[in-house]
C-alpha cells in the first residue's frame, strides 16, 4: 500500500507539474501561446479558457477525496492531451516532435491506474 501510494504521488506530481507548466502561458495569454493556438485554428478566447480548465483539473486530481470530480478531471485532462495531439497532427501532419506527447499521456494513464489501485487497497 505504501509503495503504491508513494508511486502514485510521484507520478501524479510529475504529471501535475507538466500540466501546470503548459497552462501558465495560456492563462497569462502570452503571445507565444496565442500564436500557437491560432496556428492550430483556435480563437484567442480559447487560450485562457483551456489554461484555467487545466489548473482546475490539476487541483481536482491533487486534492484528496471527491472521487467523482477526480474522475471527471482525469477525463478532461485526457481530452485536452489527446485533442492537442490530434490538432497538431491534423494541422501540420505527423512530425516527430508530436511523439513527445506520449510522455504526458503515459503519465496521465499511469496516475489514473495508480489512483484506482490506491483506492482498492484502502
Amino acid at each position: 500500500m505504501k509503495k503504491t501510494k508513494t508511486l502514485y504521488w510521484i507520478v501524479t506530481g510529475i504529471f501535475a507539474a507538466f500540466m501546470l507548466m503548459s497552462s501558465i502561458p495560456d492563462i497569462l495569454v502570452t503571445p507565444e501561446a496565442v500564436t500557437f493556438m491560432a496556428h492550430l485554428g483556435y480563437p484567442k478566447y480559447f487560450t485562457p479558457f483551456i489554461g484555467i480548465a487545466k489548473v482546475l483539473g490539476i487541483i481536482a486530481i491533487l486534492v484528496p477525496g471527491f472521487p467523482r470530480i477526480k474522475e471527471w478531471a482525469y477525463a478532461g485532462l485526457c481530452f485536452d492531451l489527446i485533442g492537442a495531439t490530434y490538432s497538431q497532427i491534423a494541422n501540420d501532419g505527423f512530425q516527430p516532435a508530436v511523439l513527445f506527447m506520449v510522455l504526458p499521456i503515459a503519465f496521465l494513464f499511469l496516475s489514473y491506474a495508480l489512483y484506482h489501485k490506491k483506492i482498492q487497497a484502502a
